[in-house]
């Protein structure tokens, strides 16, 4: 593992000189595996031909880590993975699944991360992904992660992602079914800026009753930055949903917000809320006052709107 991957580990997924001591992880490096260990509860094997991992956790598994950072720390990199994971029912974990791509030449790279989440009954999975792109080199850094989740009866599934900075380009997808009583709750932070892109799109169906969505975006586009965000909330059984994507310009930074709801039954709730503006000029002033210029001000808020 080379030392620009261990930058990016620390960045993105908590790595200290210890590594990640007592837990399961797979560290991926340039489209190969740089690291792997299992525990007697959470077990991760291979998939042929080194494209991807199965994660097994085992039923009633409680307060356990899983670490699956990926990495590329050079141009001309172009890597696909497909990492599933099994929970069983009654499980109780946390995985950790940041990407940090590296570009110090013409040559883009590119990072495609494909999840697939299948939730057994009463089971709850929070999941922390951070993306972050570093580098002097004029290639692009990619990320274009996928997100597939199945949610059986009665388990929950938080997603928190963050978006840091450097990324050039990234589609980020995700899809969900929710069975009786399941929970989907997903919170993302991106920021882009110069001439960068980003696009949110996520569709999720509540198909059994008593299952509810909670989606939360929020961003900042600076510069001649240009993100797009797209949700749709389909409500097919008795049902809770909510859609809100807010998002600030900086300079002249584009957002394109488009949420989509869908009642299929009479006792689907849903609700969808989109607000895109600039940073109010009294949040600015009043900042100034304390000693801050305009930048650190701006920062300071936009920080703390994106939760960095």
């Amino acid at each position: 593992m080379d030392k620009i991957t261990e930058t990016l580990l620390k960045l993105v997924s908590d790595y200290t000189e210890d590594g990640y001591k007592g837990a399961a992880f797979n560290i991926r490096e340039n489209g190969g595996c740089a690291g792997r260990q299992s525990t007697e509860n959470i077990k991760i094997e291979p998939k042929e031909g080194g494209k991807g991992i199965d994660i097994y956790v085992a039923p009633g598994t409680k307060d356990e880590k899983v670490f699956i950072p990926a990495c590329i720390s050079r141009s001309g990199v172009e890597d696909l993975v497909y990492n599933d994971f099994h929970i069983g029912e009654g499980a109780d974990v946390t995985i950790v699944a940041g990407c940090g791509v590296h570009t110090d030449g013409e040559e883009e790279s590119l990072h495609s991360g494909i999840h697939r989440f299948m939730l057994g009954k009463n089971s709850k999975v929070l999941y922390e992904e951070k993306h972050i792109g570093t580098g002097e080199g004029t290639g692009e850094r990619k990320i274009d992660p996928v997100t597939e989740c199945t949610l059986e009866e009665g388990s929950i599934l938080e997603m928190n992602t963050l978006q840091l900075g450097g990324v050039d380009h990234s589609i980020r997808k995700t899809r969900g079914t929710l069975d009786k009583e399941a929970k989907l709750i997903i919170h993302e932070s991106i920021m882009t800026d110069g001439d960068q892109y980003a696009m949110t799109d996520f569709e999720v169906s509540m198909d059994g009753e008593d299952s509810a969505v909670d989606l939360i975006s929020r961003s900042v586009a600076k510069d001649d930055s240009y993100q797009e965000y797209h949700s749709k909330i389909n409500g097919n059984a008795r049902c809770a949903g909510h859609s809100e994507c807010d998002a600030i310009l900086v300079g002249n930074g584009k957002v394109n917000a488009a949420p989509e709801l869908f009642a299929g039954d009479l006792d689907a709730a849903l609700i969808h809320e989109a607000a895109i503006g600039k940073v109010a000029g009294e949040q600015i002033l009043k900042l100034r006052t304390l000693g801050l210029t305009e930048e650190e001000a701006e920062q300071r808020i936009i920080n703390g709107f994106l939760g960095a």
